[in-house]
């Protein structure tokens, strides 16, 4: 896969607290996730909950990153890495 000339969207594998919405919006922005899940919770207290509606709609709209392709070769710190492949 290549990578695209512009930034992504995308909810990482990592850094998750439920669904990794925020995580990804904080990543996109350039701003820690700690300050969009902050945002977030004063943002679904202001509006009485209602935000909260928009936190499945995030999950479900925004695409999980993909899942890093382990390297071709083996790694010589594996203890399997004097066997022979099966």
């Amino acid at each position: 896969m290549t990578d695209a000339p512009y930034r992504r969207l995308l909810r990482p594998l990592d850094d998750r607290v439920i669904a990794g919405v925020c995580s990804g919006i904080g990543r996109y922005f350039g701003v820690d996730p700690v300050l969009i899940r902050v945002a977030f919770a004063i943002f679904a207290a202001v509006t009485w909950g209602v935000a909260l509606l928009a936190y499945p709609v995030m999950w479900f709209i925004i695409p999980e990153e993909p899942a890093p392709t382990p390297p071709p070769w083996r790694d010589p710190a594996d203890p399997s890495w004097g066997r022979p492949v099966s």
